[in-house]
């Protein structure tokens, strides 16, 4: 097998222009298959960052009244809401693939939030729990956070995010100031900002609106200080960060399995927990985008078999040239295996060549489109190994027959062969 190879390189390197010109269809066509399986994968990543962000794993669990999620301002059903109980709350947390949850109130109605005479309009007011900054990643900037003294005696604190600070207070510094939160004075003790890993990149303006709240910001109160400011017993919706992006879907739905078990229907009312499932999203665009470039590869395949067709045609010539040679190694007693197994391998390092420099043309092709066209690109290594045992395969593919031809040849027919 190594003087084989060895014949082969040397084969191809006494012809290099032809040698070069059977593999163009190779390295065209390998080329074009990774350049466009790296865009593939690059844009399926950037859906991804996109929907969810840059791998935050968190999902959102909500209560739904029907097929709409549930307002406590504006939808008042005849029926109680149900209350998530402490026992939910740690049969949560102790699901697999969990790592963290959340649990809180909300309102995103805010016009009885002012700060003197400026009112906190579209923007969201939450009730949370000692998780709630570490799960949804924020870290403070100015101030304190939450401490378990203010829960335990149901101080009158808050939290504002840095949107929320920029809006309410002009530029002040917060910590300190006196909100008004339902009639209730509440004391500012700390700004929080939110990891961009957890924010959506936002593109177009429908996007904007989806993401409006968000950015006119948020502010924070104990969740035991809720019925302070707001009412008795309010539902609750919960957050949960799974321990990998892969597995947000199944963690989402047990978790909201679990807080399902809470809930006691009547005819008037039809309350349920449901788990937006982001990654179900990011699988249809994923599936839309790699539909549309699969037809791509098929095309861009195409050049494979016309390489494959030119590989076959220039060994047949070889073994023309090569006439005498063949009929000198069969006089002196090569076998048939052996003169295949030469052509073979030179047809398979042809082709294997061929495939590796088409790899590092698809590269640096990606690398074009990306700046060219703005487009994300990401090299997947699996399909460049693929790439090059499949450029391997075709030699031996197309290389079969004039292998089989030159094994065949009469040593007598051949040696008188001019």
């Amino acid at each position: 097998m190594i003087e084989n190879i060895r014949l082969s390189f040397q084969g191809i390197w006494s012809h290099k222009m032809r040698s070069f010109l059977t593999m163009l269809g190779i390295i065209i066509g390998i080329a074009s298959i990774i350049a466009i399986v790296s865009t593939i994968k690059g844009t399926s990543e950037q859906i991804k960052e996109d929907l969810i962000g840059a791998g935050n794993n968190t999902v959102n669990i909500n209560l739904y009244d029907g097929d709409n999620p549930y307002d406590v301002e504006f939808g008042m059903s005849s029926g109680n809401p149900p209350l998530i109980s402490d026992e939910q709350k740690d049969a949560v947390l102790e699901l697999d693939h969990v790592e963290n949850a959340t649990f809180y109130h909300s309102r995103s109605y805010t016009s009885t939030v002012y700060y003197q005479n400026t009112a906190f309009q579209g923007g969201t007011v939450y009730g949370i729990d000692m998780n709630y900054l570490d799960t949804c990643g924020y870290t403070v900037q100015l101030g304190r956070g939450f401490v378990q003294e203010d829960y335990d005696e149901f101080k009158k604190v808050a939290l504002v995010d840095n949107n929320a600070a920029d809006n309410l207070f002009s530029g002040e510094n917060p910590v300190g100031k006196t909100i008004e939160i339902g009639s209730e004075p509440f004391v500012v003790v700390g700004v929080v900002r939110q990891s961009e890993d957890y924010l959506p990149n936002i593109d177009d303006i429908s996007q904007f609106y989806d993401y409006f709240q968000t950015m006119m910001g948020c502010i924070m109160i104990p969740s035991e200080s809720w019925p302070i400011a707001f009412s008795f017993d309010e539902p609750e919706n919960a957050i949960i960060k799974a321990d990998s992006t892969d597995n947000m879907s199944s963690a989402g739905n047990a978790a909201a399995e679990v807080l399902k078990e809470g809930i006691v229907n009547t005819s008037n009312t039809n309350f349920e927990y449901k788990a937006d499932d982001v990654m179900e999203r990011v699988r249809n665009l994923q599936r839309l985008s790699e539909s549309t470039n699969q037809q791509l590869i098929w095309i861009a395949s195409i050049s494979l078999l016309v390489g494959g067709i030119g590989v076959m045609n220039i060994m047949l010539v070889s073994v023309t040239e090569r006439t005498r040679e063949i009929g000198l190694k069969k006089a002196i007693g090569a076998r048939k295996k052996t003169i295949m197994g030469q052509f073979l391998t030179e047809a398979a390092v042809l082709t294997s060549i061929g495939g590796i420099i088409g790899v590092a043309c698809g590269i640096g092709l990606s690398r074009v489109v990306a700046k060219v066209a703005g487009s994300p690109t990401a090299i997947s290594i699996p399909a460049i190994l693929i790439s090059v045992l499949f450029s391997m395969l075709i030699g031996l593919i197309f290389g079969l027959l004039p292998s089989y031809k030159a094994a065949n040849l009469n040593p007598i027919d051949a040696l008188r062969s001019e």
